[in-house]
């Protein structure tokens, strides 16, 4: 990887998103820039959203924590 190029870093906060955050992890993996880095923060789901961020090798980190909404 080329040290010229910028880190990307894309961001996505969810809560309960098990139906629609897969697309969404999908379309970060399918990217072909070579320097990203992928965060996801998560409310404190309870429909298995944090299985799903937790298993996918396109995240880089996550969490997940209840917030004030």
């Amino acid at each position: 990887m080329p040290d010229s190029l910028p880190l990307v870093t894309i961001i996505t906060i969810c809560r309960n998103a098990s139906a629609t955050l897969p697309r969404t992890l999908a379309s970060v993996a399918a990217q072909t820039y070579p320097h990203i880095e992928y965060i996801v923060i998560d409310g404190a789901s309870t429909d298995g959203t944090a299985d799903l961020i937790r298993a996918h090798p396109a995240v880089t980190f996550w969490i997940s924590e209840p917030d004030q909404g």
